[in-house]
């Protein structure tokens, strides 16, 4: 199954809950996301079919178009990505951790997607908007090589959209920071 996920920023909580429950009623979708996050928003993410998303995004924007700050439909996601945005944590080995950070939550996931599709790499989390005052953050596991990799090509990704806020890669982190993370 080729998975996508659909995206929307709304300017109102209130309205947002509503758009929620009327995605989730219109099509066999999976909720990823429905909450507030800073600043007064309200961030709305769903994974399925393409054409099921797609449906449930054309009828939140018919239906709460004066409410939409932005809204992104993304298509052929690696379930990878799918999986760590719904919080399946990887059983990846410990190796190298690579880290992404964007400006948005559409940013952020389409950075982990280019980053997993480039090398053969893991994601131990994808946090969006939540916690991070709106932006986005992927964390990614593997040999050095390909974090390096996978980085760069995420990276290069939100560079190119002007989204791009910061990037690292570790080799070696310490027993510590590994267990943090």
């Amino acid at each position: 199954m080729e998975y996508s996920v659909g995206i929307l920023e709304l300017k109102s909580i209130a309205k947002g809950v509503q758009a929620a429950d009327d995605a989730l009623k219109s099509s066999g979708i999976r909720l990823i996301s429905a909450q507030p996050v800073c600043p007064g928003k309200f961030e709305l993410l769903f994974t399925g079919e393409l054409a099921q998303v797609e449906a449930s995004m054309d009828k939140i924007k018919t239906g709460y178009m004066p409410y939409i700050v932005d809204s992104v439909l993304l298509g052929r996601i690696d379930p990878n990505v799918v999986k760590a945005l719904l919080g399946a944590q990887s059983t990846a080995k410990k190796g190298a951790v690579g880290v992404i950070e964007t400006f948005s939550v559409a940013s952020s996931i389409l950075a982990a997607d280019t980053a997993v599709k480039a090398s053969n790499v893991d994601i131990l989390e994808l946090r969006a908007a939540r916690g991070v005052g709106g932006k986005g953050i992927v964390y990614i596991t593997g040999e050095i090589a390909d974090v390096t990799a996978a980085v760069e090509a995420g990276s290069r990704y939100a560079k190119e959209q002007g989204l791009f806020v910061g990037s690292s890669v570790i080799g070696s982190p310490h027993t510590d920071l590994w267990d943090y993370l």
